[in-house]
Parts: structure tokens; sequence; C-alpha cells
């Protein structure tokens, strides 16, 4: 399934979305505005899951990124984000959303790609990353009450840039949580 004007393409196993200029998901903690239109693709889940992709982009403007995506409504979700930040460095960057996001920068990343992975066990979200698809770091773990059935799957934004082709090889989507949500498998 998609949402927004999501174009893509799946070609020798890489997921390539194309990331629009001025789409984003962000509910503004300080101004209260709510974006929800950033390209999605998607499947319905309900219960637990992993989802795990290799994420790569050229970023060109603050903010350009793609990641992995729970999705419940315009206001309650979970963002895994290889992303541009505010000081021109890349990083890992966890939004959680319940009602308004807030927005969390992880560890700051040397080249264009990381794996990421976003797991729920019960109502617990935990986000990971790895450099070689095998170790993974936690990057943020927490407690969020959202309704069973999500939507879940891939995300591609550029909320002040000009927009751009995202990348996502070795992408999984499964039906079971982590059995332990700190460690990441």
């Amino acid at each position: 399934m998609l949402q927004g004007n999501c174009a893509f393409e799946i070609k020798d196993n890489v997921l390539i979305m194309e990331a629009e200029p001025g789409k984003d998901y962000f509910a503004n903690p300080v101004s209260g505005e709510v974006k929800a239109d950033a390209a999605f693709a998607y499947t319905t889940i309900e219960g637990d899951f992993t989802c795990r992709a290799k994420v790569r982009l050229e970023h060109k403007s603050q903010f350009d990124g793609a990641g992995l995506f729970a999705f419940q409504d315009d206001t309650h979700w979970v963002k895994a984000c290889f992303e541009q930040g505010d000081y021109g460095f890349k990083s890992v960057v966890t939004v959680m959303t319940n009602d308004h996001s807030d927005d969390g920068y992880g560890v700051t990343i040397p080249g264009d790609s990381i794996w990421l992975q976003l797991a729920r066990t019960g109502d617990v979200f935990s986000i990971h990353y790895s450099y070689d698809g095998d170790f993974y770091y936690m990057s943020r773990l927490a407690r969020m009450p959202f309704a069973k059935m999500l939507q879940v799957g891939f995300e591609a934004q550029s909320p002040t840039g000009e927009g751009g082709k995202r990348y996502f090889t070795d992408f999984t989507i499964v039906r079971e949580g982590l059995k332990d949500p700190r460690a990441g498998r």
C-alpha cells in the first residue's frame, strides 16, 4: 500500500522511493503544526513486528531523510530515520509522536548508508542501527500504547529540500517482535 504521492520501484532487490520536496512526518511540539504527507510504502500489521533495512541516500538539505515507519494516524507514529541534521551532520534520528513529536538525534554517521531496525514487542517500540547488518546498537526504547493494527514500512522525506531518491536494500518486515527489545535481536 502507498500513502502520499509515493513514486517507487523495486529493481534488483532495491526499493527506490522518491522523496517529494516539502514533505515530512512531524507534529511540531512548539508551533502545533502537523505535517503528515511524506512518501510511505507499507503493509498493515496487527501486533508485534520487526522491520529492518539498509538505508541509503544523498543528503542535500536539512532534514533530508529516509527511514522505517510505524503509523497509526497523523498524530500517532514512530520513525527511525537516517537524516541530515540541523548543523549539517548525518545521524540516526528517532521520532516518537503521541499527539506531538519529539526529535531525538543519535549517533553521527559517516557515509551515505546505515542499517536501521524498528520493532514492536507489546507496547514497547525499539529502534536500533548497525554499520554491518549483523550487530545492532540500541538508539531508542519507549512505551507507546498504540492500536494493535499499524501500517509499517518505509518513509522518504525532504521537508526543506528538493526531494530525491531514497534506497532501501535487504529490507524485511516480519510479524514478530524481538525477544529482547534492548538487545536488538
